[in-house]
């Protein structure tokens, strides 16, 4: 096997899920119009996520992946330059900022107002991510699976 099928889920997009990825933008595109508004968002969100540093990036292409796998309703799309996710009304459920676009020391998930994260009067709308793990994984698809439940 080559070291590109191989990879670990912490290094970033195996070549099976490059392969899934592409082959769902043209499944899209060959829905029409509506189905080509999804691929272009899909492959705006793939272009931000290579433009990044490979610390952001990894981070970028774990999160894609967890939407993409728990949260199939929402539609990829950038917002302000960033990976973002859209309910089907077209807002913006979640972002990923990375530290390489704003030179900050951590990368984050934000969450906007179409998120269900309601929780009583406060509640946290924001989760820095500087490294991934399981134990991250873990709580990124916990947040995702609230955001859109």
């Amino acid at each position: 096997m080559s070291e590109e099928t191989t990879q670990t889920q912490s290094a970033g997009f195996t070549a099976a899920e490059h392969a899934a990825m592409k082959a769902r933008a043209a499944e899209l595109r060959a829905e029409g119009k509506g189905g080509a508004k999804k691929a272009d968002g899909l492959k705006a969100v793939l272009d931000a996520i290579a433009a990044m540093t490979d610390e952001d990036r990894v981070l970028a292409e774990r999160v894609h992946v967890i939407v993409s796998a728990n949260a199939p309703g929402l539609l990829p799309k950038t917002w302000y330059g960033m990976p973002a996710y859209a309910n089907a009304d077209g807002k913006v459920v979640f972002c990923f900022k990375n530290s390489g676009k704003f030179g900050t020391r951590y990368s984050s998930l934000e969450f906007q107002d179409a998120a269900r994260l309601d929780d009583g009067e406060i509640w946290p709308v924001s989760f820095a991510l500087q490294t991934w793990s399981p134990a991250v994984e873990k709580k990124v698809t916990e947040v995702v699976r609230a955001a859109v439940s």
